[in-house]
């Protein structure tokens, strides 16, 4: 998984409350295991209309507008993410290219499910968001950087704002690492405890042996 440090780019104002995981993955495209590929499927039912029979990009839709195409940081309200639990949405996104999302509050499952693949979720007070949401109706293209060491978002007109984050979500997306990464950089204390546990208790191990 890609580390997040820093990133700086276009701020994309998808300005919906409530948006559920089904809008950012619909059901149809969860037969997939494989994390690649998803990224044309992003929002999926807002993205594109059929006319005629074929598929064309809504140009109502942000991702379809410049200089939007391109973001990496999205803007949100409230309770982003919420609905099913499944991890297609932050694989949709990651592929997509997004690695942030700036909101008030997160679902809590697809805040974990993010985490795992590399998104950062930076919560703001809703008077923030608005005041982002207000930025960039007055600039299109309006930019902010995010340093994630810092715990900081910068916008392109010097406004700081802190947030926090907890301080393993933090490790993990400094370094890169998912659970199972993390559980694996103490690969060789667990084998040792697996062998002192074969050694006290062999009688445990008989079943797999045999």
């Amino acid at each position: 998984m890609e580390a997040f440090t820093a990133i700086e780019s276009v701020l994309v104002p998808l300005d919906r409350a409530n948006v559920d995981t089904d809008a950012i993955i619909p059901k149809q495209f969860l037969k997939t295991i494989s994390r690649q590929g998803l990224g044309q499927y992003l929002f999926y039912d807002w993205r594109y209309l059929e006319q005629g029979g074929q598929l064309l990009p809504n140009p109502d839709f942000v991702l379809n507008q410049e200089p939007y195409r391109n973001g990496r940081i999205l803007l949100g309200r409230e309770n982003f993410g919420c609905g099913s639990s499944r991890e297609h949405a932050p694989w949709a996104l990651a592929d997509y290219g997004i690695r942030a999302i700036v909101a008030p509050s997160f679902a809590d499952i697809f805040a974990n499910n993010c985490v795992q693949n590399g998104i950062l979720l930076v919560s703001l007070a809703e008077a923030e968001i608005g005041g982002l949401f207000e930025k960039t109706a007055a600039v299109k293209g309006f930019s902010v950087r995010i340093d994630l060491a810092e715990q900081v978002l910068r916008t392109a007109d010097g406004q700081l704002y802190r947030f926090g984050v907890d301080p393993s979500v933090k490790f993990k997306l400094l370094h890169g690492l998912d659970d199972i990464q993390v559980t694996l950089q103490h690969q060789e204390d667990i084998k040792a405890y697996e062998a002192g546990r074969r050694f006290l208790m062999p009688w445990l191990f008989h079943w797999h042996e045999t």
